[in-house]
């Protein structure tokens, strides 16, 4: 059985013995796609008498890794990535960069095509990891789906600038999170345990102490973690040499004094220094310059006058309208003092939670301080907005897990650690990640607390906010003030997991394009995610590029440390069930998660909705699953947000959830075959179901499921499945499988 969709194969080239070819696949989740297209690579470089060496970038590591012997005897190198590759080490050496579904769907045009591909020059070439998926710089490549052909036309355009522009975005959000995270738990702990409330104060330490000392340092990673959010964007989009300009932009952002602002531009200035700081740099690259000055191009001509251009225009062009929105806000607020006390609250509560150290929230916050000695009633309408937003975004990592990452999920902890402490900003990395989405939702809980608190007159005689400040005594009102806090949080977290399972559906892919983004995330289990193939716009090759289901990548990496000790023994004791009722030992097939039980020689459905049941009743026969119905929703919760045909006549439905005890992996055969929207187009004839507990997510599962996924990558193997007479022969293939 060949693949549909390689005509390049059909009339392939006469051999080239002398020729070496490298390549680099790697796909958002880490698992199926990069050995399929490893696979497919291997396989068509074979046909033509090629040498080819295929490193793969999966959720486990990289393997086959391209050694610099291996790249300084190459003729050409082909990247089939829709994920950041480093591209530095392989300078002056023929490059085509192209997306993972192209090494899938056209292996040999792209070995046809790398033979004529332009030489890579980082010196002369943004050389970044971000243009490699899909915005072509000039050295091979462009977009994902075209490759060397790039996009035309607007719609190509739009496709790959916003492929660029959020992974961008999440790049220096998984930069900034650490600070966030240390910053924020450092500043907390030392106003804890070293910090005493003070009328004109707030929380204050001893200077000198010892939690002095210990509350410097997380505000150093405070002061940090803005720059650091605009330097990696920067960097993801106009490579090293935008560095410097993003993170210095982004410090003068965060800097109002520089601007004659009483507050600096916070997280939203950030994001807005470091796109410009990357694309300024990328314009930069563009023009011409003599070969002798190219070589300090990158690390002293660019950085010097994209920094200074950036700078100046921040300070004398941006920094003046914050500064006036200011003052401006601050008036505002002045003539509301006569007002009602509830609406008051519910404005300040809209402000503080929209921008969370910001120009906007900083007005707000510094409004009330201005009037705890007069009005603490003002004050305590500010602390009971003020940590809404992390322990909202908190909430919502709880509530529905799915929909976030692991790297997002454990950030959901430190945020409602961070909240109970009054920092605000621990809500920013969500905010940076989907500001769409948990912006709207930060400010209606911010103002429902605020609401709330400035109906029931509650005070606060410390210019802080936060549960924190209740438990030292510091509020007039406690128990209506906890009230005012924990309303205010579920409404942004239930609207945050709302808008974000709306955004779900509409797209049909997690929330956000994620990364990314965002975006759940996915585990292996999910089978993880192997497949979160890719949901292409057009066919592929047609130029514009697939875009890659965000979150998938961080669920895929579950580690294996998160699966319980009760779990792996629920695991073992159902995979000794299963084997012990056979009249002769079974071949050990995937670990012995697919046992003679859970597999269907020939499946009735003629719709994937059909097959998913059909096969959900399959695995049921395991013992392993205790709610049949939660376990299709979740299978077809994953299929809305990409489709699991991952072409070649596969399809792998998966699902993490605990409607099932222990994993369990189910296989079935459709000689008709099932439309399943793969992207060769090919109907589903294998169709192999995984699903898994959440506590059973483990690096294990990603290993079998990358083993699986390169097997069934040999047409021969596929078709000694099809024609296999019954479930021992079809036990007996799949054990080959190691």
């Amino acid at each position: 059985m060949t693949s549909p969709v390689d005509p390049h194969d059909e009339a392939a080239p006469p051999p080239e013995p002398g020729l070496k070819l490298l390549a680099v696949t790697a796909c958002p989740t880490g698992i199926a796609h990069t050995y399929m297209a490893a696979e497919k690579l291997t396989q068509a470089a074979e046909a033509r008498g090629i040498a080819m060496k295929v490193e793969t970038q999966g959720s486990i590591g990289a393997e086959n890794v391209l050694t610099d012997n291996d790249v300084r005897t190459a003729d050409g190198i082909i990247i089939a990535a829709d994920k950041d590759v480093d591209r530095s080490r392989f300078e002056g050496k023929r490059l085509l960069v192209t997306g993972v579904s192209e090494g899938i769907s056209d292996p040999g045009g792209l070995i046809d095509r790398v033979r004529e591909a332009p030489v890579h020059r980082s010196s002369g070439s943004s050389g970044s990891s971000a243009s490699a998926a899909g915005a072509g710089d000039g050295q091979g490549g462009g977009s994902d789906g075209g490759a060397a052909a790039g996009a035309s036309g607007p719609a190509g355009a739009k496709g790959r600038e916003r492929s660029v522009g959020y992974k961008a975005l999440m790049n220096g959000v998984s930069y900034m999170i650490p600070f966030v995270v240390v910053g924020g738990l450092l500043i907390a702990v030392s106003l804890a345990v070293g910090g005493h409330p003070q009328a004109d104060g707030g929380l204050v330490i001893p200077d000198g102490s010892f939690w002095k000392h210990v509350n410097d340092i997380g505000t150093v990673g405070f002061q940090l973690m803005v720059p650091i959010l605009s330097g990696y964007i920067a960097y993801a989009i106009g490579d090293r040499p935008a560095l410097v300009p993003g993170m210095i932009g982004g410090w003068i952002a965060n800097t109002g004094e520089l601007y004659d602002s009483k507050s600096g531009a916070g997280f939203i200035g950030a994001i807005v220094t470091g796109f410009l700081a990357g694309y300024l740099v990328r314009w930069i690259k563009l023009v011409p310059v003599s070969r002798f000055v190219r070589p300090i191009m990158p690390i002293i001509v660019i950085p010097i006058v994209a920094t200074s251009a950036l700078g100046l225009f921040f300070i004398y062009v941006i920094g003046r309208p914050i500064s006036w929105v200011f003052e401006n806000l601050t008036e505002f607020l002045g003539s509301m003092t006569g007002a009602s006390a509830a609406l008051l609250g519910v404005v300040l509560g809209l402000m503080i939670a929209f921008d969370m150290g910001g120009p906007v929230n900083k007005t707000a916050f510094l409004f009330g301080t201005g009037l705890v000695s007069k009005s603490p009633e003002v004050m305590g309408m500010c602390a009971a907005a003020i940590p809404v937003p992390p322990l909202g975004q908190g909430l919502a990592t709880l509530v529905r897990r799915r929909l976030f990452t692991d790297q997002e999920r454990e950030t959901g902890y430190a945020a409602l650690f961070m909240g109970f402490f009054g920092i605000t900003e621990g809500a920013i990395p969500f905010a940076a990640a989907r500001p769409a989405r948990v912006i709207p939702a930060n400010m209606l809980g911010g103002a429902v607390a605020g609401g709330i608190a400035g109906l029931a007159s509650v005070g606060d005689n410390v210019p802080h906010g936060g549960p924190i400040v209740a438990v030292l005594g510091a509020i007039d009102g406690v128990a209506l003030f906890f009230v005012a806090v924990v309303v205010g949080t579920a409404v942004t977290g239930l609207t945050t997991a709302g808008l974000m399972t709306v955004g779900e559906r509409r797209t049909g892919r997690a929330p956000d394009g994620a990364v990314p983004e965002a975006e759940a995330a996915p585990s292996v289990a999910v089978a993880a995610a192997s497949s979160a193939p890719a949901r292409p716009t057009v066919k592929a090759g047609a130029g514009t590029k697939a875009e890659p289901i965000p979150g998938a990548e961080a669920e895929a990496k579950a580690k294996a440390g998160a699966k319980t000790g009760a779990a792996m023994e629920a695991g073992d004791a159902a995979r000794d069930e299963d084997s012990s009722p056979a009249p002769s030992k079974e071949p050990e097939v995937l670990s012995g998660y697919l046992t003679a039980r859970t597999v269907e020689e020939r499946l009735s459905a003629e719709s994937k909705e059909a097959a998913i049941r059909e096969m959900a009743a399959v695995l049921g026969r395991s013992g392993k699953v205790t709610d049949s119905e939660a376990l299709v929703r979740a299978a077809l919760a994953r299929e809305e947000q990409g489709t699991t045909g991952l072409g070649e006549e596969i399809a792998v439905p998966h699902a993490k959830t605990d409607a099932v005890s222990a994993p369990v992996v189910g296989f079935a055969r459709s000689p008709e075959g099932i439309e399943w929207g793969a992207l060769d187009g090919t109907e589903a004839r294998l169709v192999f179901m995984i699903a898994v507990p959440e506590a059973a997510a483990g690096d294990e599962h990603l290993r079998i499921l990358a083993l699986l996924s390169r097997k069934l990558m040999d047409s021969g193997f596929r078709a000694r499945l099809l024609e296999a007479a019954d479930k021992d022969s079809v036990l007996r293939i799949l054990a080959e499988i190691h």
